[in-house]
């Protein structure tokens, strides 16, 4: 069997990898004193395999993984959930997801819900590709495994709206106001 080519280009690049310096819940000014919650998923265990159902276009169905939190403190107005890739071989993360907006009492999203047109109570911003809503796993072919990094962040004001905004601009609008966070990382690579 002949390899395929973004097979062997995946291969000449598994030491290039990402930072992990560079996910949003490893930003200074997104620090928190006190206070933790808990990110979960039925669908896979913290460190635990991605199921290819989740995995993004040409590899599964795209379809957002069901999430779970607890632990949101009462003060909270808003909160936001950041899907981040540290493993592609790039500068930065590759940012698979961001949503705001995300309503204080709910305890987590159902299977599919990370979408614009299947939860339009959310407000979605553009990932690195520029895609709005949920975009799941597709590493390299060959790279070895990546992780996905689910970032759950309580913040003590409403964001401003944020048409077209980009996560360092988010970034800077979180500043000082995340009261809590949580983080769930899955495993999915692509042999």
């Amino acid at each position: 069997m002949i390899p395929s080519f973004e097979r062997v280009f995946g291969r000449l690049l598994r030491p290039v990898r990402g930072h992990d310096a560079d996910l949003l819940c490893n930003d200074p000014r997104l620090a928190v004193a006190a206070g933790t919650m808990q990110l979960t998923s039925p669908a896979f265990a913290e460190g635990g395999d991605i199921p290819s159902r989740y995995a993004g276009r040409g590899v599964g169905e795209n379809v957002s993984p069901p999430l779970a939190w607890s632990g949101v403190p009462a003060e909270t107005v808003e909160l936001v959930l950041v899907m981040q890739d540290p493993d592609a071989p790039l500068p930065r993360p590759v940012t698979h997801l961001v949503a705001t907006d995300i309503a204080v009492d709910s305890e987590g999203v159902e299977e599919g819900m990370l979408r614009p047109e299947t939860n339009p109570q959310i407000a979605f911003l553009p990932g690195s590709l520029g895609r709005i809503g949920y975009e799941g796993p597709r590493p390299i072919r060959g790279h070895g495994p990546h992780r996905y990094v689910f970032q759950l962040f309580a913040l003590a004001r409403v964001l401003p709206a944020l048409d077209d905004v980009m996560l360092p601009e988010l970034a800077s609008g979180m500043a000082g106001w995340v009261l809590a966070r949580a983080v769930l990382t899955g495993i999915f690579e692509l042999i």
